[in-house]
């Protein structure tokens, strides 16, 4: 059984070692404005999935990714001496794509704010289906005659 603690740690320390060789070892020119966003590994540690987001377009992402991939060697030899386990972790990297589920999820909100105000629209204008009261109320004559009168005497099963 492995320990969850020490699984996050090793994963927070992975993430800690690559973005600092990324930003003081690695010198590729195909590495663009990069920021490794998470790293997260195996319960056996053997395999490190590193997550990360390029500011620019598709083709700095592109060169990007090649520059890492390149340098995954060197990468993963930090990692496993830094790391002090038997076996390195293999490294893979991902493309975070937050930016784009950001947008996606504000296109969202906004569409959902146009349909709730439609619907406030048409409320506005509209009024019951029925009756304003859809309940029967009683008249105060009706309401007389069933209440037993205060002087009248208590039946046997009554309790007041």
């Amino acid at each position: 059984m492995t320990d969850q603690a020490k699984v996050r740690r090793h994963a927070e320390r992975i993430r800690e070692l690559v973005a600092s060789v990324v930003r003081s070892q690695i010198k590729d020119p195909r590495l663009g404005m990069i920021t490794i966003t998470d790293a997260r590994i195996t319960a056996d540690l053997r395999d490190a999935t590193v997550f990360y987001t390029v500011l620019g377009d598709a083709a700095a992402q592109a060169s990007t990714a090649a520059a890492l991939e390149s340098a995954k060697g060197m990468l993963r030899s930090t990692v496993g001496k830094a790391l002090g386990l038997r076996h390195s972790p293999t490294l893979t990297f991902v493309l975070d794509d937050v930016q784009d589920q950001v947008k996606h999820i504000d296109d969202l909100l906004a569409a959902a704010r146009t349909a709730d105000a439609e619907v406030q629209r048409l409320a506005a204008k509209s009024s019951y289906a029925g009756d304003a009261q859809p309940y029967r109320v009683e008249d105060d004559e009706d309401a007389a005659d069933d209440e037993p009168a205060a002087d009248a005497e208590p039946r046997e099963g009554d309790r007041r």
